[in-house]
């Protein structure tokens, strides 16, 4: 199964959605001088927060962008899910799209701010389902 890498801030809002997913998971540094030695070692979904208010140019944290500028680290991500608000409108959750796009790995959902059990339930299908497709 995939292991979870994410990133989350001081309001440690993803790493809460993270822990109800109950799976192996390893969180970016939040000091980007410590994120150069940050790597994962197997095949992982990210999980990841929308910044700036969902302005394109902001939307993805730094150390997101420091992480995944690591080829070692961008090899392993098969896939993203993007947490945001719906306050942001069409930039809602936009970094899981900026970096879906980039990565060509499929942004398996979207969850608003901590999500719902339902979002939890969901999110743990999709990877699955991912999972199964890769091992056919």
């Amino acid at each position: 199964m995939f292991d979870i890498v994410y990133f989350s801030s001081a309001s440690e809002n993803t790493k809460r959605f993270v822990e109800k997913l109950g799976i192996k998971a390893s969180r970016i540094p939040l000091f980007t001088k410590e994120v150069e030695d940050f790597e994962v070692k197997s095949d992982s979904i990210l999980v990841v927060p929308t910044y700036g208010g969902g302005e394109d140019k902001r939307a993805v944290p730094i150390q997101v962008i420091k992480f995944l500028n690591n080829p070692k680290n961008r090899n392993h991500i098969a896939g993203v899910i993007a947490l945001g608000n719906t306050n942001f409108g069409e930039t809602y959750c936009i970094a899981g799209d900026i970096i879906s796009e980039k990565l060509q790995v499929p942004l398996l959902y979207r969850v608003e701010i901590l999500g719902t059990p339902d979002d939890v339930f969901e999110v743990k299908e999709r990877i699955q389902k991912l999972w199964n497709a890769r091992q056919s």
